[in-house]
């Protein structure tokens, strides 16, 4: 088996900076009782101005100015891990949380689908950065080494054969052990793995606990390490809050368009659609404005989703200034993507036809987009009704039928015409009042047009025309 650990280094700060519109800004992360705030961590442009982990926040007030703070909340952490851990479950059925701040996935059995593994960390790595997720990634034959060895490298395949070699040059302060073993062995003169490893094993078990020997084993292999198996929510629920108050539509977009793109990860990962979803606006004196967002079928493009989401957003009249936006997802029905011939004939610049209607039914409404559906009934009149679910017309038999029909039946110009087939009679409608008996034929006329036209079953009258094929 092959294991890779992604390593989000700076978790905590990209679940922060992800929802703020300038990336750049100085930005700390701080927790603490309110009487002595400490900074637990700094973006790059906040370590420029001098900040570090482990000043107080007083002390960075009086050293500069300029920079942003937000709170350290360990749930929010644990959020993101588990966001990510959805993600990463669309690329292996086997993902582990057992590690803080990392996802360890078993990626053998997914070689196949994603190919050899240069192409598949890249894939990997593309997507963590659209997300917004700083990382590092490894990949070793166990998951304690890939996890370890993660701590000094980025972009690391080892092999069994090459596995202890590596092992060996970790540093024993960022091999995983508790840090008074660590301490212990450093007044030891004890630096590297490979210096405790060649370390007699009966010596180093009685001087210290079993737990060391047996970590030392599982980084190389020897002994297994049980991992726990992820399993994604069967719901998705996400938050935005603001550090200002939102007056317009257009500052809600990017935010939205964050939100949106998350659910899309997360339905990759459960590989499934989403039809329904709420959007509701949180202001600060006021209950929560909701805006549910509906679709005709289960879908996850990101751009389909999102322009549908702002269609309806634009749409509302804001009540009140916007402090956080939250997107809900509750059911999520399977998804079924739309086949496709192998030789697209859409031009490049037109839109797919799912995609125009979920548009036009965001901006115009659900009740002014609609389209036709069959009718189980003979009678042409009744053979078919709108339908506001944006369906299409489809035939209930396979008798020839035409695009367009006449509202009312009138006189054929034509009084001999060429007749292609028929007749097909229909007699219906007499429970309804709307008794009709006709013969039905398919004519060419004169000018070369084909029509669909009837007369009475007893042959007198003229042809009446009811419509005509294209």
């Amino acid at each position: 088996m092959r294991w890779a650990c992604i390593l989000l280094t700076q978790l905590a700060l990209d679940g922060v900076s992800r929802s703020r519109d300038d990336q750049a800004q100085p930005l700390v992360l701080v927790a603490g009782p309110a009487q002595r705030r400490i900074i637990r961590a700094v973006n790059p442009a906040a370590r420029q101005l001098g900040l570090k982990p482990g000043q107080t926040l007083i002390a960075a007030q009086a050293l500069t100015s300029g920079f942003a703070v937000a709170e350290y909340d360990q749930q929010q952490i644990d959020h993101w891990q588990h966001f990510l851990a959805a993600w990463a479950y669309r690329f292996s059925s086997h993902v582990s949380l057992d590690y803080p701040r990392a996802l360890l996935l078993e990626i053998e059995s997914s070689l196949g689908l994603f190919g050899p593994w240069p192409r598949f960390e890249e894939r990997l790595r593309t997507e963590l950065t659209e997300l917004g997720f700083q990382h590092r990634i490894v990949l070793a034959p166990n998951p304690a080494a890939a996890r370890m060895l993660a701590n000094v490298h980025d972009g690391l395949a080892v092999d069994d054969v090459a596995l202890r070699r590596e092992v060996e040059r970790l540093p024993i302060s960022r091999c995983g052990l508790p840090a008074d073993i660590v301490s212990a062995l450093a007044r030891m003169g004890l630096r590297r793995v490979k210096q405790l490893l060649v370390l007699p094993r009966d010596t180093l078990g009685r001087r210290f606990p079993k737990d060391v020997l047996w970590h030392l084993d599982t980084l190389l292999g020897h002994q297994p390490l049980a991992l726990g198996n992820f399993q994604p929510a069967d719901e998705f629920a996400a938050r935005i809050e603001f550090n200002f108050e939102v007056n317009n539509h257009q500052a809600l977009l990017f935010p939205l368009r964050r939100l949106i793109a998350d659910l899309h990860a997360f339905l990759a990962g459960r590989d499934c659609g989403v039809q329904q979803f709420m959007l509701a606006l949180e202001h600060r004196s006021l209950a929560a404005t909701a805006v549910p967002v509906g679709l005709l079928t289960p879908e996850r493009d990101t751009q389909l989703l999102f322009d549908v989401a702002r269609g309806r957003l634009e749409q509302l009249q804001l009540p009140a200034p916007v402090l956080a936006l939250r997107l809900s997802a509750p059911n999520l029905p399977d998804f079924v993507p739309q086949s496709q011939t192998l030789f697209v004939e859409r031009p490049q610049q037109s839109q797919p036809w799912e995609q125009l209607r979920e548009r036009l039914r965001a901006r115009l409404g659900d009740q002014a987009v609609y389209g036709l559906a069959a009718v189980a009934d003979h009678r042409p009149e009744h053979s078919w009704c709108t339908d506001v679910t944006g369906g299409r017309a489809e035939q209930h038999d396979g008798r020839p039928r035409p695009g367009w029909l006449l509202t009312e039946p009138q006189p054929l110009n034509d009084l001999v015409p060429e007749i292609i087939a028929g007749p097909e009679r229909i007699e219906s409608g007499w429970w309804d009042a709307g008794d009709l008996r006709r013969d039905y034929y398919l004519v060419r006329t004169r000018d070369g047009r084909r029509a669909w036209v009837w007369r009475a079953v007893d042959g007198s009258g003229p042809f009446m025309l009811q419509g005509w094929f294209a």
